[in-house]
């Protein structure tokens, strides 16, 4: 029977989470993208504590995007997410892509927060 890409997702996303794991010191950037939105979070695995969180569903950033499932959202929502995890003194993350490909809105998030400050 063949996989389906689903099914292909949580199989890397598994597989990412093995190895992945975010500390206090060095916090994981979880990115979520829907067909509509995308979700990204700073998480310290240890304290199951989320830090700082943005996604394309927040007011400001809904009322300024066309859409929320474009490369510029993606963009917008990574340096949001950046400059919070910086005002709380978070400059070193590691980034967990949640079983997308590094291409697209997952990328465009990951430059743009690279950009902001966030080093991984």
């Amino acid at each position: 029977m063949k996989t389906t890409r689903k099914e292909s997702l949580k199989r890397r996303h598994r597989r990412i989470r093995r190895k992945v794991s975010g500390t206090p010191d060095c916090p994981r950037l979880a990115v979520f993208r829907s067909n509509h939105h995308i979700y990204a979070q700073i998480i310290d695995d240890v304290a199951q504590h989320t830090l700082a969180a943005a996604s394309t569903l927040e007011p400001d950033l809904r009322n300024s995007l066309s859409s929320g499932a474009t490369c510029e959202a993606s963009a917008a929502v990574g340096k949001l997410v950046a400059e919070r995890g910086m005002a709380k003194g978070i400059e070193q993350v590691v980034f967990d892509r949640g079983g997308n490909l590094y291409h697209g809105r997952v990328k465009a998030l990951a430059d743009a927060a690279r950009e902001a400050g966030l080093q991984f």
